[in-house]
């Protein structure tokens, strides 16, 4: 788990436990991070403007201050599956497991009934399941570091194998962003090697490595010329 996502699951864990509220030893052993982390952590939450508070008496702690939160969002049956369709239709589409996560917090947030209903409704959506289709990765950590490249916008360096099983090692890129075509998706970015642009299928990516080097800023049309009128970008 990385820092960002640490710091949000700690928010949450700090309002799941309501008034009892949790030590930095609890909080360690569930994030499997040192207590020192932990209360960097809890700065960082703090001077974001969490209300988070320490707790006096043995053992000491912390604790969210439930008046200054927001209220919980309430969720239909079809938006959680919604959610849940498109989550098993591309189960490969990069920040997959983001999404699988969101859903967690989605039905965590709805009430016995609510998650009866959506049950319910799910039972009335099929999708094949794509767990034996050809050429799906054996691993989902090499995409993980690509989507946390991208994300941070670094040098990924690639071990890859292309349509003809020839195989590339070490092969530093610049990310530029994911596309989905012809019923994959592909990193789009600058190879360093090729001083040009270039398209990865994920799963023909066989290892990555991220590194600490920024990524230059590049403008997609500039690399790969102008961009498709039937491609957009993913709108929220």
């Amino acid at each position: 788990m990385n820092r960002t996502d640490r710091l949000y699951a700690i928010a949450e864990a700090l309002r799941a436990a309501g008034d009892e509220g949790r030590t930095a030893a609890w909080l360690a052993e569930r994030f499997e991070v040192a207590t020192r982390t932990i209360k960097r952590d809890v700065t960082a939450l703090q001077d974001a403007g969490q209300p988070i508070y320490g707790l006096g008496g043995r053992g000491g702690g912390y604790r969210i201050d439930p008046a200054a939160t927001l209220a919980p969002v309430a969720f239909t049956p079809g938006e959680v599956i919604a959610l849940a369709t498109l989550l098993a239709i591309d189960a490969d589409a990069p920040y997959a497991v983001e999404g699988r996560r969101a859903l967690a917090k989605v039905l965590d947030a709805m009430g016995p009934c609510g998650r009866a209903g959506a049950a319910a409704l799910g039972g009335r959506v099929w999708v094949r399941s794509a767990s034996t289709a050809p050429g799906r990765p054996r691993s989902r950590r090499p995409i993980r570091v690509v989507e946390d490249a991208v994300a941070r916008q670094v040098v990924v360096v690639l071990d890859y194998a292309d349509a003809d099983g020839v195989a590339t090692r070490r092969r530093p890129v610049e990310p530029l962003g994911f596309a989905r075509t012809s019923g994959h998706w592909y990193l789009m970015a600058w190879c360093r090697w090729r001083r040009a642009g270039r398209w990865f299928r994920l799963d023909r990516i066989v290892a990555a490595d991220l590194t600490t080097q920024p990524a230059p800023l590049r403008r997609l049309d500039d690399v790969f010329g102008e961009v498709p009128a039937d491609a957009a970008p993913v709108e929220v």
